[in-house]
């Protein structure tokens, strides 16, 4: 029986049951194991207010070294770049939908203004990511740091004041949010550049376990290893985590060729600098990336 750790929330607990159903279409049994993390402990602070990278991930690694659990279910975008000693990524989901979305109660919509926001609309978001793009198009936008998991986040529209919420899409996507209340905008990925490899799932083991590491390569989306691997490359780069006002998406067309977009602010009440280059292989482009967005 491989046991699955996994965060607690609605969405975790999808993501976890999703991989379960993978396994089981391979003959291989799994069990779910919850374990709190950091960043769900600590729902008062904002990200940038927590200290460290991993928040969503370190207790998850910490019982795969323990043995506690065979095998960690993460949100891709929430993982650090550089690789706990003796865990590796073994495989990764198909890519969900990689766009944000901002999601406006209907009496602060305003059609005449960007993205539909009333003037100083009150706009939440824990992301510096987020809050730098946000800002960067509507200059008298007011930004509140939100936490929670998304059914809460969605019900603060309403109950703490809020004009409007920007969360990812594939996590509305996945649990099938009815969004029928308020309008939706989903935020186009060249211009609101998402977080490396949001929309994809990591799946996490210890480098020693030979036997699973090859029978998960039977779930392994290569395409998606691809593409998050450019956009987690550019990450590297800045040596970031979720902290780190900094966007990359990239995605590959029908011959093959790679377009990648990326944005990148010191912090998040600076102009954000974007960027957008596409070339035929992935050969340097995580380093014309970077160049250009340092330029």
């Amino acid at each position: 029986m491989i046991k699955i750790g996994t965060r607690g929330s609605k969405l975790a607990l999808w993501q976890a049951n999703f991989l379960k159903d993978s396994l089981k279409r391979q003959n291989l049994n799994s069990e779910l194991k919850i374990i709190k993390t950091k960043g769900d402990n600590l729902q008062s602070l904002s990200f940038d207010k927590i200290e460290g990278k991993g928040f969503f991930t370190k207790e998850l690694e910490e019982a795969l070294l323990s043995r506690e659990i065979d095998l960690a279910v993460h949100s891709m975008k929430d993982l650090p770049t550089d690789q706990v000693p003796g865990l590796c990524i073994t495989a990764v989901s198909r890519r969900e939908d990689a766009s944000d979305s901002l999601i406006i109660n209907k009496k602060s919509y305003d059609e005449n203004r960007t993205y539909g926001l009333k003037k100083a609309a009150i706009v939440g978001t824990s992301s510096a990511r987020r809050k730098c793009q946000i800002h960067n198009y509507i200059s008298d936008v007011i930004l509140k740091d939100i936490r929670g998991n998304v059914p809460t986040r969605i019900s603060k529209i309403e109950s703490e004041g809020y004009d409007a919420i920007v969360l990812a899409t594939a996590g509305l996507n996945r649990l099938e949010i009815d969004l029928g209340e308020f309008v939706h905008i989903k935020l186009a990925t060249r211009d609101f550049v998402p977080a490396p490899a949001q929309g994809v799932l990591a799946y996490q083991t210890r480098d020693s376990d030979l036997s699973l590491r090859k029978q998960l390569l039977a779930i392994h989306d290569k395409e998606s290893a691809i593409i998050t691997n450019i956009e987690r490359g550019l990450l590297s780069l800045f040596n970031g985590g979720c902290h780190l006002p900094m966007g990359a998406f990239c995605k590959r067309d029908a011959i093959g060729n790679y377009h990648a977009s990326a944005m990148f602010a010191p912090d998040w009440k600076e102009k954000p600098k974007y960027t957008h280059i596409s070339q035929s292989t992935s050969a340097n482009l995580v380093e014309r990336l970077f160049e250009e967005l340092n330029k």
